[in-house]
This record gives structure tokens, sequence and C-alpha cells, in this order.
């Protein structure tokens, strides 16, 4: 049976972070979710193009090493990430965890948007965020819920997310 010190210190091999963005929706917007596109007929309004599930994600891999948020790093009142892929926004954040030595563990993400439905799309955004992150598809979680009806995501006004990463070092 290993020690309680060792046990200690081999969790000092992992971070956690957690992630969280929200964004209004309106009309004539492109709704970009997990890096796709999906057929909409509000998106995000956002400096960026708003993906709002990248966003979490990204503020989750920097809070996990104490290095702020996204817009410490990719401010909105910046002309250079006007209309930015999110996608870039995220490599950008994985080459700073990589640089630190560290490495993904998983992610898990949850979605909340009344509509359109997420489940048909969450296969795809899988795919598509796994390579980002140089990982595995089993360490990318996705999950969506709907509010209910309550609140500004439950009208249809919004959406949020939020993201929990487990960082690891990379031996």
């Amino acid at each position: 049976m290993p020690s309680l010190i060792r046990i200690f210190a081999d969790m000092k091999k992992f971070r956690i972070g957690y992630g969280y963005d929200v964004h209004r929706l309106e009309e004539g917007r492109d709704l970009w979710i997990g890096g796709i596109k999906i057929c909409s007929d509000k998106g995000e309004v956002a400096h960026s193009d708003g993906d709002i599930l990248l966003h979490a994600l990204c503020d989750g891999l920097l809070g996990a090493l104490a290095l702020g948020d996204i817009g410490t790093h990719f401010p909105d009142t910046s002309d250079e990430f006007k209309g930015i892929d999110s996608k870039k926004l995220l490599s950008k954040c994985v080459d700073m965890v990589e640089e630190r030595g560290y490495g993904i563990g998983n992610v898990d993400i949850m979605l909340r948007l009344e509509r359109p439905k997420i489940k048909p799309h969450v296969n795809a955004m899988r795919q598509t965020i796994a390579p980002l992150l140089h990982c595995d598809i089993g360490d990318v979680s996705i999950k969506a819920t709907t509010c209910e009806a309550m609140g500004f995501v439950g009208h249809g006004d919004g959406v949020d997310a939020s993201a929990v990463v487990l960082l690891e070092v990379k031996e």
C-alpha cells in the first residue's frame, strides 16, 4: 500500500481548472459551439466568433495554471482577435499548457442552451476538440441541458457554458 506522503507527492502532478462563459444570443448571427457551426436563427454576440464552449474551455485551461482568463490573453478591445476562430484561441491556450510541462488529462463541459438541440452535434464537437487538446476523444465529455424556459437561457436570450479540466504533468 502506498504511503500518504507518496500519494500527496503524486497529486502535485495534477492541476484542475474551471471555466465559465456566457453570451447573449441575437437573430442573424452565426452559432458556433464546440468548434462547429450549428444551424440556428440566433447566434452569439461576441468580439470573436463567440464559441461559448471553447471560451469556457480556454478559461479552464488558463485557470488550472493560474494564468488569468481568456480576456487577459485575448482582449475584446484588440482588433487582432475581432471575429477570430475560437479554435485558434484554444490552440494558443493548449500551447501555454504544454510549454509549462502539462498535458490534458480530461475535460468535462456543460452547455446550457434552450434551442437548438445539441445532442445531434456532440460527437462532431468532441471530434473537433480532441485533436486541438492533443488528447483522445474519450477524454472530452460534452453535456447539454436546457433551463426549462426559465431565466435568460430558458427564454432564448443567451447561452452559457462551464468546463472543468484536469491537467497532468507530461512524463
